[in-house]
């Protein structure tokens, strides 16, 4: 396989995780020219969009059925539904992570754990007033 060349304007984009897989299961990447505005990448976009939608629905779903005894075929079917639902937002929070804009990371706090960001920023040290 032959090393990546860079586009015209001297940068390699990094390979995209597409919210779909291959034709084994495998993962599919999309290695773009452009600035995420191609045809797939609007594809890949919408796909998110609808996978993750289909995957808010399933929940709310979910949330109704399990309250009250649902039949052992329900169940699985619920589960099958669930754990493909998982890994396409899993899928897309791969991508999109990838895609985030690196140096506008909020840096974490001491008190936070390695490598995450804290969810709201600490409160002000010392009385208000």
């Amino acid at each position: 396989m032959a090393p990546l060349q860079p586009p015209v304007g001297g940068r390699v984009n990094e390979p995209r995780p597409l919210p779909w897989t291959g034709a084994e299961g495998k993962a599919c990447y999309l290695i773009a020219d452009d600035d995420g505005t191609g045809p797939v990448s609007r594809l890949a976009d919408t796909t998110e969009t609808v996978q993750l939608e289909m995957g808010s629905q399933l929940l709310s779903h979910a949330r109704d059925m399990l309250p009250r005894t649902p039949q052992p075929g329900e169940l699985r079917f619920l589960a099958e539904r669930l754990t493909e639902a998982l890994a396409d937002a899993l899928r897309v929070t791969e991508s999109r992570g990838r895609r985030l804009n690196r140096p506008d990371r909020r840096e974490p706090t001491a008190s936070a754990a390695p490598g995450t960001v804290p969810a709201s920023p600490p409160p002000p040290s010392g009385s208000a007033g």
